[in-house]
């Protein structure tokens, strides 16, 4: 019997590639997709790549979430904000993953600071579990209600975690992270526009991007973490993609390849997770679910390098990935997406 599936917001980037992906996956039947600017609209007419692969329209937003009982799991890919306002009100029964940012975070003033809102559903907060996956899996399988990674926090989280659990970090830690344009979205910006983007480079957020926050509250929750983190974000002319430079000094000397060996204990049981030798490179991840990292040592110095698909793995693939799990399913389950070359 496949799951009954629910999609709020399935117009932009993040609902596409939940439709990607689930149209595809064996033990899922989406029920309905709503998008209300789209409402009515064939998705194959949305998106075009989904085009002969599905016969849903977007529907508006039911009014009656009682109606929705019978709902197995329910996305949410709707901008910050909206979630809050409709998460809490699903029936019980049924199981929530959320792919903004509304969930993420257990304090409301440090919400507020960062996304600019008030929190309005802290209650309904403290009932979601942080959805990621490799360093959160036994608390995931069990929960009903998944607060998803932001994607910069997926791509660092990975890089750095080992070094938390086992405790080596001896100082702050300086994270340089760059990401494609299909970050802010699919409606057009001013940091989007291509004639913009398309040739520059530049750095955004300094000292204020909403993920630094989530980032410190899970490495609080994986191990020793009482360093300085300094988080910068930077624009790359490419639609897809995140790679991130994390420069660490750790308490005692390391290798790469000691460094790799730590890693690839501590995730042994991550088939998403793939450790290179070097740098790895984001045309090596996009579209898959796969987290690549690679290393460069000095000393006590430790350079991770870590690449995703922001769309994928920093955002909807994590998401099916993490429903795998609460539904007693093998986490790879419709994932085994495969990049191409070139």
């Amino acid at each position: 019997m496949k799951l009954k599936i629910a999609i709020f917001g399935g117009s932009g980037y993040g609902g596409s590639e939940l439709l990607r992906i689930l149209l595809q996956h064996p033990h899922v039947q989406v029920q309905f997709v709503t998008a209300n600017e789209q409402a009515g609209k064939a998705i194959g007419d949305v998106h075009k790549n989904l085009l002969g692969l599905t016969d849903l329209s977007f529907v508006k937003a039911p009014e009656d979430l009682e109606s929705l009982k019978d709902i197995d799991c329910a996305f949410f890919a709707l901008p910050h904000g909206q979630a809050m306002e409709i998460a809490p009100r699903l029936p019980a029964g049924v199981k929530i993953i959320d792919l903004s940012g509304d969930f993420r975070l257990s304090d409301a003033e440090v919400f507020a600071k960062h996304y600019g809102r008030e929190q309005t559903a802290m209650e309904a907060q403290r009932g979601f579990v942080y959805g990621l996956t490799e360093t959160n899996r036994d608390a995931i399988r069990s929960a009903t209600r998944i607060a998803n990674p932001g994607c910069f926090a997926t791509a660092t989280l990975l890089g750095m975690a080992p070094l938390v659990a086992n405790s080596l970090l001896s100082c702050r830690v300086i994270v340089d992270a760059k990401t494609g344009s299909s970050g802010s979205g699919a409606k057009a910006a001013p940091n989007t526009h291509h004639p913009q983007r398309s040739t520059s480079f530049y750095a955004y957020k300094p000292f204020t991007h909403q993920h630094v926050p989530e980032i410190e509250q899970e490495l609080k929750s994986i191990g020793e973490w009482n360093n300085e983190l300094i988080f910068m974000t930077h624009s790359l002319p490419v639609a897809r993609g995140i790679f991130a430079s994390i420069y660490c000094e750790l308490k005692t000397e390391i290798n790469a390849a000691d460094a790799r060996t730590m890693f690839a204990d501590f995730y042994r049981d991550s088939f998403f997770v793939r450790l290179v030798e070097g740098s790895p490179d984001i045309n090596w991840v996009k579209t898959t679910n796969f987290c690549d990292i690679g290393f460069a040592a000095r000393g006590r110095q430790l350079v991770v390098f870590s690449a995703i698909d922001n769309l994928v793995k920093g955002a909807a693939g994590q998401a099916v990935q993490n429903m795998n799990l609460m539904f007693g399913l093998d986490e790879k389950t419709g994932l085994m997406l495969i990049g191409t070359n070139p």
